[in-house]
């Protein structure tokens, strides 16, 4: 047993012994698959501030104990340039570079989306205001930071529906199709565990996408498997993917 089964396994104890929901820290994919991958003694909830999203915080309990996901110890802050005509143009890791430079735990941060030269930071509670009264540079430009109840709609990651002809359902064949790799170039991707089917990783390059499959290939993006539209005439198969 892993160092972080451990902790999950210590986790659901607590929560069962003490009768009360407890929560983890934000979870990475690997982590995400080791937990999936785990049977407890109390029922889990996960979540991660907003549908779909990559980092996630694991609750151990009986959701009898609150009513929706706002009970989570997620909030979240707009980070923006005090003056966008004189900011640089920012990215993902521009912003988690200079949280990170103000010695945060990545453990403490869940996923940060970018609009309009804007962060959205997903964070734990403890953080929050640590991080509104010190973050003020990101890069070299000066931001200000705000708690917001409700992130825009817009802002949301929106996939794109794609139709693409491939040769089969099995994963390797789809990954290449979409990312536009060669099938050499996507086994490795397997064999170092950076690919995820519904928050588990998974090995197998022959293994068969099934329709609402979620998944996530670390370091290129991730999709979800809608199912085979038709056959051409050569029967080969056209699917229908939704890609973040």
């Amino acid at each position: 047993m892993t160092e972080k089964q451990k902790r999950f396994e210590e986790l659901a104890s607590r929560s069962n012994e003490k009768g009360y929901t407890v929560y983890s820290d934000f979870l990475g994919l690997a982590e995400i698959s080791e937990y999936s991958s785990m049977r407890f003694s109390v029922p889990t909830a996960i979540w991660g501030g907003y549908d779909d999203a990559e980092r996630c915080v694991v609750c151990f309990g009986d959701r009898e104990y609150f009513s929706d996901n706002s009970d989570y110890p997620i909030n979240c802050i707009c980070i923006k340039p005090v003056s966008q005509k004189f900011a640089d143009n920012l990215t993902h890791r521009d912003f988690l570079g200079s949280l990170m430079g103000l010695g945060i735990r990545r453990e403490v941060l869940g996923d940060i989306i970018i609009s309009e030269n804007c962060g959205y930071l997903f964070c734990l509670d403890t953080i929050t205001d640590y991080i509104i009264q010190n973050l003020t540079q990101v890069r070299h430009t000066t931001v200000e930071c705000s708690m917001t109840d409700k992130i825009p709609e817009n802002v949301l990651p929106q996939p794109e529906n794609n139709e693409i002809i491939v040769s089969s359902e099995r994963l390797d064949v789809i990954v290449a199709s979409i990312y536009k790799m060669s099938r050499s170039q996507v086994l490795p991707l397997f064999h170092t565990e950076k690919i995820f089917v519904n928050g588990a990783v998974k090995q197998s390059p022959s293994a068969t996408a099934n329709i609402g499959d979620k998944i996530s290939v670390r370091g290129y993006g991730r999709f979800i498997y809608n199912g085979v539209l038709r056959h051409t005439k050569k029967d080969r198969l056209v699917i229908s993917v939704d890609v973040f």
